[in-house]
């Protein structure tokens, strides 16, 4: 690359001719004649001084403007020095200006005088000078540079003509917003995909499991199968396979995980959970449906043995400071709730050479569809949507004035022998905030209710309170602790205080805790605000997927690349929530380009 274009891209912050075509003008400035006048826009004029008139802060001026056939007043104020001697009475010259209607007389307000005419010329908002954007603009930004990027032709016309606008220019109508959004996704899933290493297998295997669901009480749906098959090409395979499962709550991913231990029964399996009482139902889950591979539970509580001796290693973050033995397959579950320092320790602690293992993670944290789209240009992605059963959960936005309902319904729902969930948003009482903490709640509950139980992220003791809840308890009080892991049966209402105050996606995981198994199921979210659009929405939503879209459109999507998932867009042009369309072309054209 030339040294100027070098110094150039770094003075704007970029690093190739497609991120120069997407820092598009703030303005254009049309120097082209026109036989009319055009209110409160700028405007060129080919004009006649008839008279200037020079007072101490201001120029006032009058022109013969020859295009429009009129007078036109005009005025510069704090005139620079060198203006004085710009203008002289019976000069004829090219001014430029916003033009104004005033009392009948048109008044021009800071007149520019201009030697270029009959173009369009493009205003540039950026660390460098504006003139100096449009001449390396000109000069480098072209055809053959953007085909050379591998941008396709129709797409570089449009960005050409942003730069470059022609005398029939429009604006940024849709074909040119297209492209830029096209090419602002072309960038970003090229840089992605380069991020992607490709590692040998330490196997490749013949992978089945038709047999080994046959023997199941209950039938796959078909999106566990598709799920499975995906992962069964990933172990075919001779390069170390990479892909995220992501499966709505209830969706069924743990036989997603005891089918892909099946197929590697000729070799080891681990996983890792992020809790023990997580680690220990998937244990229990793997003893019941997978009597004949060999499994073993590692927490900080359990004796340390001889891992060598087992097919199948569950364990939580313990497993990291454990001797492992080599494993071809290695998965994490709800692996947002791991760093990515932590995943990348247990996928090294299992690689005792350039070959690698095959690596699955799932999640239960659903993603749009479009970022999954998005997301498969440097991993594999796997989308499991629906339930093995339909779950029937009434959501409903309450208010303070519904408290005695919501009593009647806890009370009745007690009486069927079915659970209640309470999540608050705070441990303890802030006079910043507007609702009840746990600890000031509990009384209440505790006063009026049987067995009655509490817990929150810093109790060290939570993990046993909700195993004694699962079997004895009836009320439940807790923070977001309870958003992922525990499975309870015989959950049937969750009531979300200050429901206002969480992401969408977190809603729906607490959501997610009632109806596992096929139980009528309630979902309240206490709220003091009046009105919300957001939570009546969320409410008659009752896709995670669904939910996934609606979050964007509250608040966009953060940096993929980054691997964060904030609020606040990654994204100049794109829109993840309305833009499925172009992602799909983007992905087929990369995937042409690497072929």
């Amino acid at each position: 690359m030339l040294k100027e274009v070098r110094t150039k891209f770094e003075k704007l912050g970029i690093t190739s001719f497609c991120e120069l075509a997407l820092l598009i003008p703030h303005s254009y400035e049309d120097y082209r004649l026109h036989q009319h006048f055009v209110p409160n826009q700028p405007q060129l004029i080919d004009a006649t001084i008839k008279r200037v008139f020079f007072s101490g802060k201001s120029i006032q001026l009058t022109f013969f403007a020859h295009n429009l056939e009129q007078i036109v007043f005009a005025v510069i104020f704090q005139p620079k020095p060198y203006m004085r001697h710009q203008f002289h009475e019976g000069d004829r010259a090219f001014f430029y200006g916003v033009i104004e209607q005033k009392m009948g007389k048109l008044q021009m307000s800071m007149p520019k005088k201009v030697t270029t005419i009959g173009e369009i010329t493009p205003k540039y908002k950026l660390t460098m000078r504006s003139d100096a954007v449009a001449r390396f603009t000109q000069k480098y930004l072209t055809q053959e540079n953007l085909a050379k990027e591998g941008l396709k032709q129709t797409i570089i016309e449009q960005l050409l003509e942003i730069h470059n606008p022609t005398s029939n220019f429009k604006g940024l109508d849709e074909a040119k917003l297209k492209a830029l959004k096209y090419t602002e996704l072309f960038i970003y899933m090229q840089q992605l995909s380069k991020k992607r290493k490709y590692f040998k297998a330490l196997h490749s295997l013949k992978p089945e499991y038709k047999s080994w669901s046959k023997t199941l009480p209950f039938e796959l749906t078909s999106e566990q199968q598709k799920a499975i098959e995906d992962i069964a090409q990933d172990l075919a395979k001779d390069t170390a396979a990479k892909r995220m499962i992501v499966g709505d709550v209830g969706s069924g991913k743990t036989m997603v995980i005891l089918a892909t231990a099946f197929m590697n029964k000729e070799h080891k399996t681990i996983l890792m959970a992020p809790t023990t009482i997580l680690a220990n139902q998937l244990f229990e889950e793997a003893q019941k449906f997978l009597p004949m591979l060999q499994s073993t539970l590692v927490t900080n509580k359990t004796k340390k043995v001889d891992l060598e001796e087992f097919d199948f290693i569950i364990g939580t973050h313990a497993l990291l400071y454990r001797e492992l033995p080599q494993a071809s397959v290695v998965m994490v579950d709800e692996q947002h709730r791991f760093g990515t320092m932590q995943r990348n320790m247990l996928e090294k602690l299992v690689t005792s050479s350039e070959l690698r293992p095959h690596y699955f993670q799932f999640s239960a944290t659903p993603i749009p569809r479009t970022q999954a789209m998005i997301e498969t240009a440097h991993i594999d992605v796997s989308l499991i949507t629906s339930t093995p059963f339909k779950k029937d959960i009434t959501s409903k936005v309450i208010q303070k004035k519904d408290f005695k309902a919501l009593l009647e319904h806890i009370k009745k729902e007690l009486a069927l022998n079915n659970q209640v969930l309470l999540v608050y948003p705070l441990v303890e009482q802030s006079e910043a905030f507007a609702y009840q903490s746990l600890e000031e709640a509990r009384g209440y509950w505790e006063k009026n209710f049987e067995d009655v139980y509490v817990t929150h992220g810093k109790d060290k003791e939570k993990e046993k309170v909700l195993l004694e809840f699962r079997e004895k308890g009836k009320i439940l009080l807790a923070t977001t602790v309870i958003e992922v892991g525990i499975s309870l049966p015989r959950l049937s209402t969750v009531v979300i205080v200050g429901a206002e105050r969480l992401g969408l996606s977190t809603l729906h995981q607490l959501r997610g805790r009632v109806s596992r198994t096929g139980l009528k199921g309630y979902c309240f979210l206490y709220t003091n605000q009046e009105k919300s659009q957001r939570l009546e929405s969320f409410a008659q939503t009752p896709s995670g997927f669904d939910i996934a879209n609606l979050d964007l459109q509250y608040r966009k999507s953060g940096d993929l690349l980054k691997g964060v998932q904030q609020s606040g867009s990654g994204f100049k042009f794109v829109d993840i929530a309305q833009d499925e369309i172009i992602v799909k072309e983007v992905k087929q054209d990369l995937q042409k380009m690497v072929q």
